[in-house]
């Protein structure tokens, strides 16, 4: 239906100027500005629910400016009866019309505002300068009108070359598709505006060449209603990198570059282009290395946290152990090590339901972190229904009164927060000043002593010597050597 509906569009043009000489020109500007308008409408109907809505959001507004010129263009040749001249508003808008488009084009990814705003921000002042020197040629006579066809046959073709670009390297389903309908659109308009500005410059509004400048509004209108998202780009990994390490640098180098060109007739304009462009870009440069360096540091810490319960995984735990001990025999310092296990996790599991079962391991998790409350001590999620803290500096009597005060905080979770009142079992292990012990020798006195209170009934701290787990401190009976 939307291409059945340009063609009509396109019928009805033809038939306006072939049937309505008198008004040609009129009829004629009417159908030129209603055809970026349709094209912007769908735009934004386009972009209403999608994630590349900024981008279609800004197509809308280069067509609403297009429209615009347009406009202006057919006040102009009303007022003064010349439809072939180009008002200086008009001229304007045109210019305008490629802000919007280079700078959607310069953006690899949505931004945070503060980098919207410089790029923003040097958009507008390339529009300025782009102005400045479109109306320094459009006042110099034919040569100065050559110079600006050529200045506008430039600025279509970066614009699609760059949207070519972003097609062909662009990863995710619903950019690709935006850059896809703008790239094709960029072509078809780069072609168009080509033929219109050289062949048929002095051809003054009203004529059949009017229906060739509907084409490529009527194109992306049709494209952007009935685009879908299209699938990924090949694995191109290089390009992809390269397009969206480049894109920042687009606006930039194009203030340069313009700057250049007013540098003769607009002094002050292109040293603020200059200044624009290198303090735009460092400052830019600046937020995207600190929005780097957080997403950094997150990435981090989620690689030393266990998802579920917040605390250091195992990872992180086999890597602290390691440096606390090999600190306390530097220091010759004491270290103890404390294994917990959740009693009965399974029947509980089984019982409530696995997000029952998650709530419980949460729950624990934060008393154990808000009991082992110590700036040096770690708790970690040692593996399924069991935890470890590394307690630096603290002997093996220190470290069974944190167990002991561990377990009396679990079972005091309050009534209501879980199905039922859960309890843990706590072995301790630890090495004293002038004592090491390796770490393994730590993880596994400290299973053994585990393993020695759960026999014992749970819900108990055992504390593990080399002669044997301890309750409270005082020698037990020698343990089997299996549990060693």
């Amino acid at each position: 239906m939307p291409l059945v509906l340009a063609l009509l569009f396109v019928l009805c043009h033809g038939l306006a100027l072939a049937m309505l000489p008198a008004s040609a020109t009129v009829l004629s500007f009417c159908f030129l500005i209603a055809a970026p308008l349709l094209a912007a409408a769908a735009c934004l109907r386009r972009g209403w629910r999608q994630r590349a809505a900024p981008g279609w959001r800004a197509t809308a507004l280069a067509m609403l400016l297009w429209a615009g010129g347009m406009a202006m263009n057919m006040v102009d040749a009303v007022r003064a009866g010349d439809a072939n001249d180009t008002p200086e508003i008009s001229l304007l808008l045109y210019v305008a019309y490629g802000v919007p488009l280079v700078f959607v084009l310069a953006r690899a990814r949505r931004e945070r505002w503060a980098i919207s705003l410089i790029d923003a921000l040097l958009a507008a002042l390339l529009g300025v300068l782009f102005f400045l020197h479109t109306r320094y040629h459009a006042n110099a006579g034919d040569a100065g009108m050559n110079g600006l066809r050529l200045l506008f046959d430039i600025q279509n073709a970066c614009i699609a070359a760059f949207a070519l670009l972003r097609w062909a390297s662009m990863d995710l389903p619903g950019r690709r598709a935006f850059f896809r309908v703008l790239a094709i659109y960029a072509v078809v308009y780069l072609v168009v505006a080509g033929y219109i500005n050289h062949a048929a410059a002095y051809i003054p509004f009203g004529l059949p060449a009017d229906l060739l400048i509907d084409l490529p509004f009527l194109l992306l209108a049709v494209l952007a209603l009935r685009a879908r998202e299209s699938a990924p780009a090949g694995e191109r990994p290089r390009l992809r990198h390269a397009v969206q390490a480049g894109g920042p640098m687009i606006l930039p180098l194009l203030l340069l570059v313009v700057a250049t060109l007013v540098v003769d007739h607009a002094r002050y304009w292109a040293l603020a282009g200059f200044v624009a462009a290198i303090l735009g870009f460092g400052l830019r440069s600046m937020l995207l290395q600190i929005e780097l360096l957080e997403r950094q540091a997150a990435l981090d810490a989620l690689a030393r946290l266990d998802g579920l319960t917040g605390v250091a995984n195992r990872r992180q735990f086999d890597a602290v152990l390691q440096a606390e001990w090999s600190r306390a025999c530097r220091q010759e310092s004491a270290l103890s090590l404390l294994l917990i296990d959740i009693d009965h996790f399974k029947r509980f599991n089984d019982t409530y339901g696995h997000p029952a079962g998650d709530r419980c391991l949460r729950e624990v998790a934060a008393m154990l972190q808000a009991t082992a409350a110590r700036g040096g001590d770690l708790v970690a999620r040692y593996g399924g229904e069991e935890f470890a803290v590394v307690a630096p500096a603290t002997c093996p009597e220190s470290a069974h009164e944190l167990g002991e005060r561990l377990r009396v905080a679990v079972q005091a979770i309050p009534a209501g927060v879980l199905p039922e009142s859960v309890t843990i079992s706590v072995g301790v292990a630890g090495m004293r000043a002038l004592q090491p012990q390796p770490p393994e020798a730590l993880l596994a006195g400290a299973d053994a002593a585990l393993y020695a209170a759960k026999r014992a009934g749970r819900n108990r701290v055992e504390t593990w010597v080399e002669a044997g787990p301890a309750q409270g401190m005082g020698i037990g009976p020698p343990m089997p050597s299996s549990m060693y």
